[in-house]
């Protein structure tokens, strides 16, 4: 309840700088349940379990016509959501430099593969809906993750079916991106698949391995002594990006470890958002201001 209240203050006092409001991901019944039915939980550290319902915190900046979107999809481990510091603290910076943002509380899979990047796909597809309502560039509606919130980012900017589905750019932090067990994040693996994991579902879900022409420009961020998932997932997907000639940037910290965020005690924390930010000026999804 403490932690609820602080959120509730925080977007109350932005009210004369910035629009929030939360929104249903899906209108009516939640399609393709996760299985889940204990209530949801939001922990005094601001971690949210137990996800069965989907929502969007829409976060619009004032004075900015046709600005560009970031949906934030928070890491986790996919068995709970960061969502502070890889969330909400996002889209208010985002908003700082006249992006628009929204975080994606999207459900936990619970070995239900599917339902995470439903909820992302569904997601792109309500922003891009409401674009003109909330007065952003339906041609600049990017992805933004984190650890296994980065898997649900990359998954959506590879697996798209069609152009309303597709984003118009990716960020991703030290994310989770394949599931070869070599490699992966063994938590994140079992939570999406449980007992279920079959070779097509490995290469199905492993970004790497579906990246192709159309795939959007992708900027990467992680440590290079990260201990929970190793670096060789961006780096290859860094790579694989580059052979489909697809524009990407990839910005490898020293230290930093894994997990960092919008935590200000990350030692290049204002590196990391100089760099992001250049990087949505140089690739035209920002303006100079």
């Amino acid at each position: 309840m403490k932690h609820k209240l602080v959120i509730a203050f925080i977007l109350l006092s932005m009210g004369a700088s910035a629009q929030t409001f939360t929104l249903p991901v899906w209108e009516g019944k939640v399609p393709n349940s996760n299985g889940i039915t204990e209530p949801e939980i939001t922990s005094e550290t601001g971690r949210v379990s137990n996800v069965s319902i989907p929502q969007l915190y829409v976060y619009l900046p004032e004075n900015k016509p046709n600005a560009p979107f970031v949906i934030i999809c928070p890491g986790g481990g996919y068995v709970r959501l960061s969502i502070d510091h890889e969330g909400h603290e996002v889209a208010r910076w985002l908003n700082s430099i006249g992006v628009a943002a929204a975080v994606l509380k999207y459900r936990m899979p619970n070995g239900h593969h599917e339902v995470p990047l439903s909820d992302a796909q569904q997601a792109i597809k309500l922003v891009r809906q409401n674009s003109k309502k909330w007065n952003i560039d339906p041609k600049k509606i990017g992805i933004s993750g984190f650890s296994a919130g980065g898997h649900l980012a990359a998954t959506a900017a590879t697996l798209f079916t069609d152009s309303v589905e597709r984003p118009d750019f990716a960020v991703l932090f030290y994310a989770v991106v394949s599931m070869d067990s070599t490699v992966t994040h063994r938590g994140s693996s079992a939570m999406m698949f449980g007992k279920s994991i079959t070779p097509e579902l490995i290469k199905r879900y492993s970004a790497e391995k579906n990246v192709s022409a159309a795939t959007p420009p992708t900027l990467l961020f992680l440590s290079d002594n990260d201990r929970t998932v190793p670096s060789v997932n961006s780096v290859e997907f860094y790579k694989q990006l580059k052979q489909n000639n697809i524009p990407a940037s990839m910005y490898v910290f020293p230290v930093g470890g894994h997990g960092w965020g919008m935590n200000t005690t990350f030692r290049y924390h204002e590196e990391m958002k100089t760099l992001f930010e250049k990087w949505l000026i140089d690739n035209k999804i920002l303006g100079e201001n």
